[in-house]
């Protein structure tokens, strides 16, 4: 690799919050966050306050189910991610800007590797979990950006709205 391409790499990663390293396997259960960041599509959220359980199946036709999740604005939704196929899926949320930009590096460093609390790699047959608190209003995506997944189409949609209000 030459120097420059490397230095762009690490720019980039630096930049983007991306770490180098999944963490151990043989974590269960909600992922401890030890530092929250404020992305574009929210912030990590506390187990202890997550609203609802959504679970979502990877698949290996290159698909999630469901592929679209409405959420309230302020809403804190724990994410159980299921992997049916005999391939390892990831699912990773954020703006279809940032996960074309981390595609990208997927398809150049296939075995690169990161642990960010948006992010949940998981192997044939496993379950991960993701505890996310949407803040902000908007669409996001949430896609599997192991190289080609993403290229075959393994993206959903997140549709964020305000809270709806009930009439008594």
């Amino acid at each position: 690799m030459q120097r420059l391409e490397m230095f762009c790499l690490i720019a980039l990663l630096a930049g983007s919050g991306l770490a180098w390293s999944h963490g151990d396997p043989a974590h269960s259960g909600a992922p401890v966050v030890a530092k929250k960041e404020q992305k574009d599509w929210g912030i990590a959220g506390d187990a202890a306050s997550a609203h609802r359980t959504i679970e979502v199946r990877m698949l290996d036709s290159m698909r999630f189910s469901p592929a679209r999740i409405d959420v309230g604005r302020g809403e804190t939704v724990r994410f159980v991610v299921r992997n049916e196929g005999r391939t390892p899926h990831e699912f990773v949320i954020g703006t279809r800007k940032e996960n074309d930009a981390h595609a990208a590096l997927m398809m150049k460093f296939p075995d690169m590797e990161h642990d960010e609390p948006y992010m949940a790699h998981v192997g044939p047959g496993q379950a991960g979990e993701i505890v996310w608190t949407f803040n902000r209003r908007g669409e996001f995506d949430f896609a599997c950006l192991i190289a080609g997944h993403y290229q075959a189409g393994m993206v959903g949609r997140i549709v964020v709205a305000d809270a709806r209000t009930t009439k008594e």
